[in-house]
């Protein structure tokens, strides 16, 4: 069966339930794809490989996302709602149960893989069903919490696996999550409704490999790039590679798009809001995956925490974002999101710079508080960004928008990983060479890594001053026309 439309202000109590399974499932899904960074130790011993081997559980996963993830504007149009839910809780949870099994290291990272799969459809399967169901009067307060998905649970994914590791081995990471997953699959198997009509949209092969090579080559250099060991050949070659594919794949989607047949539809970037919102998200990821990585080597190697305690000084960040997230998103429904994402975007401006002066006489609390103002500055643009992007587009364009956002996100949180690491892992080491004691040098690298941040962050600032309410997009006439023969429904 079909959702129905939605109401101007209210969304049916089915679709209601239909989008909080969703956002459930969303949350598990995305928690994992930063759990692994604390359990790095643990497993080098309980497996007998190296740091290298093991960064791979994470690495594969980014790059089993960024492959997946822009076709899944494809499958959105092409399949009904539930098949593909099922899909995807089906991979997520069958690669929980390989990894919570895996006899050794080549088994979990097939888990890991197959676990990727299934969380890169989650998404934009969650952003497209909601821009469906929700009427944009009251889109903004749903919004928040996908924003609660999309922020949070890469934030407290550490934390929680710091938590369990303090305790249990790395095998109950998966082992608490596969209930909730196999739960989430069977109720969804029962309640999910199919809120789009499936069209017959043909796959254009040579898209889908050059969107493996451009943006898995984009991910891996980048993901690679700072680290020990990295070379030309493991770092500079896959991002070549991954910018001449990703030069390729937009000219075909721009000459199969005048078909309607693109993998990955560009016309959404038409719109000068969603591109606003794009340019934002991607500095709002590249601070926030950023920060992730940087402030460990802070608090463990400069204040000397252990990783516990690492883990619950960041918490409280993750939860002023989840908390904030729904009031943000109701506030949205009121004022648009240029009230809430011009201060959002200088709070988060102004406390990278901040952390440009941080080292070892810096108090512990200094840091807790910036980064819960961190956070809430985050809050404060991720809903009104993901709402007003997807809201100045068509409908029949929101699935494509939604693996766009999907992607950004992907290749942001990558290069802010790389950047703040390159910078924090070259300075630290001429300061080494320089004669500076260790925890001297990783400060003085943290301040390199929080300065590139903090200039990247003046562009969102001014990002943010042309971001606009989509009903304003729609009168100046820029919402997305209509132009292109639409593919035949199927019956």
């Amino acid at each position: 069966m079909t959702a129905t439309a939605p109401s101007e202000t209210r969304v049916a109590p089915r679709d209601r339930l239909v989008i909080n399974l969703l956002l459930v499932s969303a949350f598990v899904v995305i928690l994992n794809e930063t759990i692994m960074g604390v359990a790095i130790p643990h497993l080098v011993v309980d497996l007998g490989i190296t740091e290298v081997a093991a960064q791979w559980l994470s690495t594969a996963f980014m790059l089993t996302m960024a492959v997946v993830i822009p076709i899944t504007g494809f499958l959105l149009q092409r399949f009904n709602t539930r098949p593909i839910f099922i899909a995807a809780m089906s991979l997520f949870s069958l690669g929980t149960l390989i990894a919570a099994m895996a006899p050794g290291f080549e088994v979990l990272l097939a888990g890991r893989v197959v676990q990727a799969s299934g969380t890169a459809i989650m998404m934009p399967l969650l952003m497209t069903t909601v821009m469906t169901l929700v009427p944009p009067a009251v889109r903004g307060r749903t919004m928040g919490n996908i924003s609660i998905v999309i922020s949070v649970a890469p934030a407290i994914g550490p934390t929680i696996s710091g938590i369990i590791l303090s305790t249990l081995s790395w095998r109950w990471m998966f082992i608490l999550v596969l209930p909730i997953a196999l739960g989430a699959l069977l109720l969804g198997a029962l309640r999910v409704v199919n809120v789009t009509e499936p069209r017959r949209v043909p796959i254009d092969v040579g898209s889908v490999i050059l969107s493996a090579f451009g943006f898995g080559g984009l991910v891996y250099g980048l993901s690679t790039l700072g680290g020990a060991g990295a070379t030309f050949l493991s770092s500079w070659l896959p991002l070549i590679v991954g910018i001449a594919a990703l030069g390729a794949f937009v000219l075909r989607q721009l000459a199969l798009q005048r078909r309607d047949r693109a993998l990955l539809d560009l016309r959404t970037f038409r719109s000068r809001t969603f591109t606003v919102s794009i340019l934002l998200m991607a500095v709002s990821m590249m601070a926030l995956f950023g920060t992730i990585i940087v402030l460990p080597f802070l608090l463990q190697g400069v204040f000397g925490l252990d990783p516990l305690a690492t883990g619950l000084l960041l918490l409280p960040g993750g939860l002023v974002m989840g908390v904030l997230a729904p009031f943000v998103g109701r506030l949205y429904d009121r004022v648009g999101p240029r009230p809430l994402v011009i201060p959002g975007a200088i709070t988060v401006s102004l406390v990278l710079w901040g952390l440009t002066m941080v080292d070892q006489n810096t108090s512990v609390w200094f840091v807790l508080g910036a980064h819960i103002a961190l956070s809430a500055g985050l809050a404060f643009m991720f809903t009104p960004l993901f709402t007003a992007g997807l809201g100045s587009l068509t409908p029949r364009l929101y699935s494509h928008g939604s693996a766009i956002i999907g992607t950004v996100q992907q290749l942001a949180g990558a290069a802010g990983t790389a950047l703040f690491v390159a910078l924090m892992a070259s300075v630290t080491a001429q300061r080494l060479t320089a004669g500076a004691t260790q925890v001297a040098a990783t400060a003085s690298g943290i301040q390199a890594a929080f300065l590139c941040g903090a200039i990247i962050s003046v562009l969102g600032v001014v990002a943010a001053l042309f971001v606009r309410r989509p009903a304003e997009t729609v009168d100046a006439g820029e919402r997305m026309p209509e132009d292109a023969p639409a593919a035949a429904p199927m019956h």
